[in-house]
C-alpha cells in the first residue's frame, strides 16, 4: 500500500527522499544461481523457470513466422501508422551516427584510418508488464540494424496464454529483428549470454529491466 505523507517538516525531507536500498548480497547470489542453471541446463532449465516465475508452460520458445503474421493482423491500423512514423524518425536520427571512413597519410606511404564495425550478434531484452514496451524495441533494434549487426536476437517474457504481445512482434519484424524468443528475467539474459539449444549466445546485450535483469 502506498504511504502518503503530507506537508512534512523540512528536516524530514532528506530521509524521505532516500531511495530504497537493495540488499545486493542476496540478490547477486540468487541471480548467479539462475545464471548457472541456464548455463548447465539449457532449454530445460529455461522452460522450468518460465513456468515457475511467469506461470507459463512453453513448448516452443522461438516465435514462429505464423505467430508474427497473426500478430500483425491484431494491431490496429492507427497504431501501425504511428509505429511506422516513429521508425522513420528514429532511423533519421540514428543515421547521423553513420560516418564515412576517414583516412590520413601520416607520412609518405603510411595511411591510417578509423573504421566502425557493427557487432555481429546482439541480444535485445524487452521487459514484460502491464504495457507492451514496443518503443524499446524501436530504440534498440533500429540502431542495431543501422550499425550492420547481422544477427539481432530479442527475448521478452510471454503473456499468460504463452503468446507475445502483438505490438512487440509487429515492431520487431519491422525493425530487422532476426529471431524472437519467449523468455524473460535473469534467465533470458543468461540464455543470451551462454546460449542454449534454442537461443544463440550473443556478443552484447542491450535493454532495460528490473534489479534481477
Amino acid at each position: 500500500m502506498m504511504q502518503v505523507i503530507e506537508y512534512p517538516e523540512r528536516d524530514k525531507w532528506s530521509p524521505l527522499l532516500l531511495r530504497p536500498e537493495i540488499e545486493r548480497g542476496s540478490l547477486e547470489k540468487e541471480v548467479k544461481k539462475i545464471m548457472m542453471k541456464v548455463k548447465t541446463g539449457g532449454d530445460k532449465a529455461l522452460r522450468k523457470m518460465t513456468k515457475d516465475f511467469d506461470g507459463v508452460r512453453i513448448k516452443k520458445m522461438q516465435v514462429s513466422d505464423q505467430e508474427i503474421k497473426e500478430a500483425i493482423s491484431l494491431v490496429p491500423g492507427e497504431l501501425q501508422t504511428a509505429i511506422q512514423i516513429a521508425i522513420k524518425n528514429i532511423t533519421a536520427f540514428h543515421s547521423l551516427q553513420i560516418k564515412n571512413d576517414e583516412s590520413i597519410e601520416t607520412m609518405q606511404g603510411v595511411r591510417c584510418w578509423r573504421k566502425a564495425v557493427g557487432i555481429e550478434k546482439v541480444g535485445l531484452y524487452i521487459p514484460g508488464g502491464t504495457a507492451p514496451l514496443f518503443s524499446t524495441v524501436l530504440m534498440l533494434a533500429i540502431p542495431a540494424k543501422l550499425a550492420g549487426c547481422k544477427e539481432i536476437i530479442l527475448c521478452t517474457p510471454p503473456q499468460k496464454d504463452g503468446s507475445i504481445n502483438p505490438v512487440i512482434l509487429f515492431a520487431a519484424q519491422l525493425t530487422g529483428v532476426t529471431k524472437i524468443f519467449k523468455a524473460g528475467g535473469a534467465q533470458a539474459i543468461a540464455a543470451m549470454a551462454y546460449g542454449t539449444e534454442t537461443i544463440p549466445s550473443v556478443f552484447k546485450i542491450f535493454g532495460p529491466g528490473n534489479q534481477f535483469v
